[in-house]
């Protein structure tokens, strides 16, 4: 079933409130997520650019051989890139909790001298 409007909407309203939270709770977490979000889209716009490389090769290939070689060497390459990335993201990912946790844990622990005796 297609998105409404009023869903996407919603979504990105949502997205943006999360944003704007996550910036001033604190910058370094902000930057930490960013770092990921950065690295997903930069990873499907080389992804995209691949598969349009591989349209073609495909499209100009004169012979089933030809044609098995670039569907080899696309699968291949496509599950050794998604592989890696997988690697990034799963680095990415802990090193943006870490990060959350660590900054979170400073705003939100206690001293020692504000415990009433």
């Amino acid at each position: 079933m297609p998105r409404t409007r009023a869903k996407d909407q919603k979504a990105a309203t949502s997205t943006m409130e999360m944003t704007q939270a996550l910036l001033q709770a604190n910058p370094k977490v902000m930057e930490a997520w960013l770092d990921l979000m950065n690295e997903s889209a930069r990873f499907v716009a080389d992804r995209l650019q691949k598969d349009q490389e591989t349209q073609k090769a495909l499209l100009s290939c004169n012979t089933p051989a030809e044609l098995m070689q670039v569907q080899s060497e696309f699968l291949s390459n496509a599950v050794s890139q998604y592989t890696a990335q997988t690697t990034r993201v799963f680095e990415k990912m802990s090193e943006a909790t870490r990060v959350t946790l660590t900054e979170t844990a400073k705003v939100s622990s206690r001293g020692y001298d504000d415990v009433p005796l």
